[in-house]
């Protein structure tokens, strides 16, 4: 792919009277095969083959990889539940600060799993058809933190003992960008940072906590091909700013269903960052009909007709049960579309 940022993609989109459509599908494409989560999260070849069923089917612009919070925990040894039928998950557990001493010999791109994530992005990015953007994840420096720590700890914590978070928040902002190093060398063409726990602080909070990080790591990249993409959940408004200044490419942004105007969050940020969202992935997706998924992203579409830098997707990522024709029908509007 060229060096196009997102948002230079997403422009020329809109100057070619369309939108970039890239519904977060992951978890249906396990479906299409056949596989099940934990098989396709721990076998880079059934995760490649859920990921190109995506493709195939709905010819997206941009694809992701299925999200899974919790890679960069396991690799640092956290204990990690994998059911058969859901993503994996990261219970609290006994940690100190004084653990990191021991973790920071770690090297988590030997850690077999994450590798096999790397593997998927390389496949995708060798094999995906032209003009598909192959995207990645990572979790955010805060959300990591949270999962070592435990998140109700971590943010409180940012109160009782700052400096002791700014030291696990350096530590995990260094495994980060070891993994996103070698998701660029994959091929990746958008990383996408998922800071989901951070949703928790203040704009304040949020700024010296989790964007100030972020922002190390988009800087420490900012010469590579690829676009960085911030993503948190829920009702992030009153953080958009933060979000948009952190030398990011593009916000990624949950439902109306949680407070989110799309709308009026992009006028919160500059014309260079691309605003992504944001279809109900848990309501309207998963439970309503085509025609709901047909009236809502239209809805949306028109909302956004004058933003340029605009990427029409879910707000997060499509539960695995998401009816396939309302995954075709949330496409058709949005390939439909005109300017």
């Amino acid at each position: 792919m060229s060096a196009r940022t997102l948002a230079q993609h997403a422009r020329e989109a809109y100057e070619g009277k369309r939108r970039l459509v890239a519904p977060l599908a992951g978890f249906p494409g396990v479906e299409m095969i056949g596989s099940t989560i934990k098989i396709a999260q721990q076998n880079f070849g059934e995760h490649y083959r859920a990921v190109r069923a995506i493709v195939d089917a709905f010819a997206p612009d941009l694809v992701f990889p299925l999200m899974d919070l919790s890679v960069e925990a396991n690799a640092l040894g956290r204990y990690t539940i994998f059911p058969r039928e859901e993503s994996a998950t990261v219970p609290k557990d006994e940690f100190s600060l004084a653990d990191l001493e021991r973790l920071e010999g770690i090297n988590i791109t030997f850690d077999s799993r994450l590798m096999g994530f790397v593997e998927t992005v390389r496949m995708m990015r060798v094999s995906l058809p032209p003009g598909v953007l192959a995207g990645a994840y990572v979790v955010g420096p805060f959300t990591l933190a949270g999962l070592m720590m435990g998140a109700d700890d971590t943010v409180m914590n940012t109160m009782l003992d700052p400096a002791g978070i700014h030291r696990l928040l350096r530590f995990t902002t260094e495994r980060i960008q070891e993994y996103v190093q070698l998701l660029l060398a994959a091929g990746a063409d958008v990383v996408c940072i998922l800071e989901p726990t951070a949703v928790m602080l203040s704009p304040l909070q949020f700024e010296e906590f989790s964007a100030v990080y972020v922002r190390h790591i988009t800087q420490s990249f900012r010469y590579s091909r690829a676009s960085f993409v911030y993503h948190t959940c829920g009702n992030t408004m009153h953080l958009v700013e933060a979000m948009g200044k952190a030398g990011v490419h593009g916000v990624s942004l949950d439902s109306a269903d949680c407070g989110v105007d799309l709308r009026e969050a992009a006028s919160r940020v500059s014309e260079d960052v691309v605003v992504i969202g944001n279809i109900s992935p848990a309501t309207t997706m998963r439970f309503g009909t085509p025609e709901d998924v047909r009236r809502e992203t239209q809805a949306l579409l028109e909302s956004m007709r004058a933003v340029p830098n605009f990427v029409l997707s879910t707000g997060c990522d499509l539960p695995q049960e998401t009816p396939l024709e309302n995954i075709r029908a949330f496409m058709d509007v949005g390939r439909a579309w005109r300017a």
